[in-house]
């Protein structure tokens, strides 16, 4: 992906100066501005990368971070936008030549398409880092035992700590679940973003979460890309009951809730475990429900055939823009988004807490704290 990525936003920089820049009545030097400061918008995450720290995290203070995701969110819209008008374009002179030309080349669809570019933006970049709302969803499971019958479990997923989502926005989130004193809490993956010593303030305030069963983790991709094993040692010392392949039982009023959490995919690019259900399960009881903790969802169908009765997953981050979701469905087997029911397995998906910066920007599929509850099927 590092090295695709020039590629693509170069792409999209040189589509906009030719389709967007280029055209304007304005002078030479006032056009030559606008294509470097695009140039610069679009070149955001290398340039970052290079200097300030790596892709996934870049060491710049919250309020520059937050200009720099906003103009490259800009970059990326505009490039929609315009790819959307000359398809449209097109599809219009075909029959009807005169009104083809003016879609494609008319001064004021340019600028609507700016103007709008603009605003999405900056709709879309305070979506993505605001403190997400709560979303309640109610799961039914077949032959819950009458002991789980209205258990709560409040999912975060994809908290990304970093300088885009720093120490107060992780402690509102921590606030905000506490307050609905859940039985349980789980983090399903993507804790942080960063070193453990550039990330150690801001994720501090997981340590105060609570609920009476605890708090569950298990890591993400971006857990495997700065030193794994200092940041699962950082997250137990903050409390967290993290699962890598394994399980544990919680006593409920005579039902036991078998939690099984399994590593991700990506700890095999470093040569650590990569996720193995079989080995996670080994010693849960037949009669328990098994609540499996999973960052990515593809392999919800494997999983229901071992035996899994609710699967909850987060990674997607719901497809961030309406209308593209349906390329990160695509890439995650299917499942983008909310409740499943995958053979016997029930399966949600959550749309995540919080992002990562490389795409800090949400239009159409809102983050989300999820309160679960169970229910029997009555």
């Amino acid at each position: 992906m590092g090295s695709l990525l020039p590629a693509i936003t170069g792409t999209m920089w040189l589509y906009i100066v030719w389709r967007f820049v280029w055209p304007m009545g304005s002078s030479v030097w006032v056009r030559l501005g606008l294509v470097l400061l695009l140039l610069l918008a679009s070149q955001v995450h290398q340039i970052t990368s290079r200097y300030f720290g790596s892709l996934a995290s870049p060491e710049v203070p919250h309020a520059v971070l937050v200009v720099l995701v906003w103009a490259f969110a800009f970059v990326l819209l505009l490039s929609i936008l315009l790819l959307l008008r000359d398809i449209i374009g097109v599809l219009v002179w075909l029959p009807l030549r005169q009104s083809g030309r003016w879609v494609l080349g008319a001064p004021a669809v340019r600028l609507g398409l700016g103007v709008l570019a603009l605003g999405l933006a900056t709709l879309g970049v305070w979506q993505a880092i605001r403190v997400p709302d709560v979303r309640q969803v109610s799961v039914t499971i077949p032959h819950l035992p009458a002991a789980l019958d209205g258990y709560e479990i409040v999912q975060l997923t994809d908290l990304h700590a970093s300088q885009l989502l720093p120490r107060s926005w992780q402690a509102s989130v921590v606030a905000r679940a506490n307050q609905l004193k859940p039985d349980l809490i789980v983090i399903t993956g993507d804790l942080s973003d960063g070193t453990v010593a550039a990330r150690a303030d801001d994720v501090q305030p997981l340590a105060r979460l609570s609920a009476p069963d605890g708090v569950i983790a298990i890591p993400g991709n971006h857990e495997y890309y700065s030193n794994y094993l200092q940041w699962i040692h950082a997250y137990r010392a903050l409390g967290l009951t993290l699962l890598e392949n394994s399980h544990v039982l919680i006593p409920h009023g005579g039902a036991t809730l078998a939690v099984v959490g399994l590593t991700d995919v990506q700890a095999q690019r470093f040569g650590l475990p990569g996720p193995d259900l079989h080995a996670a399960m080994q010693g849960v009881p037949a009669d328990a429900m098994v609540l499996l903790l999973e960052h990515r969802p593809g392999s919800a169908p494997e999983n229901a055939r071992a035996g899994v009765t609710l699967q909850l997953s987060g990674h997607t981050h719901g497809g961030q823009i309406l209308g593209l979701h349906y390329l990160t469905q695509r890439a995650n087997n299917g499942f983008v988004s909310g409740l499943y029911t995958v053979g016997n397995m029930a399966l949600y998906v959550s749309s995540g807490t919080g992002l990562w910066n490389g795409l800090a920007v949400r239009l159409g599929r809102p983050s989300e704290i999820t309160r679960i509850t169970l229910r029997a099927d009555r």
